[in-house]
């Protein structure tokens, strides 16, 4: 009796299916590119010729994050375009607030098989991002592994590197008792919190039910983009005054603010100063969620944090409203 052969697919690998991935990605990866970047995807490295000429001291920033949960909602709706957006801009945003400009991107997309629409989608929704932030997607990873996956389930994460002149490094050292909490608007829940939002929503609605708090369906609200702060960090940083950032994701308001507070600092938050998004009193109602729970899970429709002295207000309130975004004072650095 023979014994039986075995082949790489047999096993679940197709890799003639990533080579058509590859291929099928090229055009749209390529519109990402500047004249930094030699080489197209495809190679065993991706090179990138910064040029820091304009750098007294460069220093290099980087970060890496994931989705989360965010992603079975992707699933659920079968909606996979705007997460690759979540996670540019994520990325972009954790960087940003050190006063880094972001540079180049690479991304990790492993999944148990490997579906040509989706894994093109998801990629799409990479290069969109990239474009909007001026950022190069210079390379990346597909991994098939279906002993680890579900069918339909894939998992992704991104690294980000940019570059800030040590001088311009913006790490909170300069922040001190008086200044103000200076809030921004945030797309909804952005990337973080949505093991206890799908726990609370799912409990009661489907993914494409409109309850009465929302104007759209539960999966358009989950999905909406983490919104990009670059644009205008970039604008606010240039003013005098403007001692940190904190870009609100896990942890929420407090959380992630203290992180840039100097020690024998604290933060008084005022949390009655802005208008909280429908969704998020939606959950609260739904699952009878503690307020406590709320602040530290969620960011609460604010997405970005500005420490500004009270004295430079006035311009951070011009600079924000040429762009097209209304400030909200939310508290004071004690």
């Amino acid at each position: 009796m023979s014994k039986k052969s075995f082949s790489y697919k047999d096993s679940g690998v197709d890799i003639k299916a990533g080579e058509e991935l590859v291929d099928s990605i090229k055009d749209v990866v390529k519109e990402t590119h500047n004249q930094n970047v030699l080489t197209n995807i495809g190679g065993f490295g991706a090179l990138f010729n910064a040029d820091f000429s304009k750098y007294k001291e460069p220093v290099l920033v980087s970060s890496v994050d994931g989705v989360g949960t965010k992603l079975i909602v992707a699933f659920k709706a079968g909606k996979y375009d705007t997460v690759g957006q979540d996670l540019v801009n994520h990325c972009v945003n954790d960087i940003a607030v050190c006063g880094a400009t972001p540079l180049f991107f690479l991304d990790y997309f492993s999944t148990g098989k490997l579906e040509q629409d989706v894994g093109y989608n998801v990629i799409k929704g990479f290069s969109i991002a990239c474009k909007e932030n001026g950022v190069a997607l210079i390379g990346g990873e597909t991994a098939e592994m279906p002993d680890i996956y579900q069918k339909g389930e894939f998992d992704l994460a991104g690294t980000i590197v940019g570059v800030v002149d040590r001088s311009e490094l913006i790490d909170g050292s300069k922040i001190k008792k008086g200044d103000k909490l200076i809030g921004f608007k945030s797309n909804g829940l952005h990337t973080n919190g949505y093991s206890l939002a799908r726990k609370v929503l799912f409990s009661e609605y489907k993914i494409d039910d409109i309850p009465g708090k929302l104007n759209c369906s539960v999966a358009e609200e989950l999905l909406k983009v983490h919104k990009s702060y670059l644009a205008l960090i970039t604008d606010l940083k240039a003013i005098k005054g403007v001692n940190g950032f904190s870009h609100i994701t896990g942890g929420g308001i407090i959380g992630n603010t203290k992180r840039v507070v100097p020690d024998g600092l604290s933060l008084d938050v005022n949390w009655d100063s802005w208008d909280r998004p429908a969704i998020f009193d939606l959950i609260q109602e739904t699952g009878n969620v503690d307020e406590e729970d709320m602040r530290q899970t969620f960011n609460l429709g604010i997405g970005l944090i500005a420490v500004v002295n009270p004295d430079s207000l006035e311009e951070v309130k011009r600079v924000s409203e040429k762009l097209g975004e209304k400030i909200f004072e939310i508290g004071t650095v004690k």
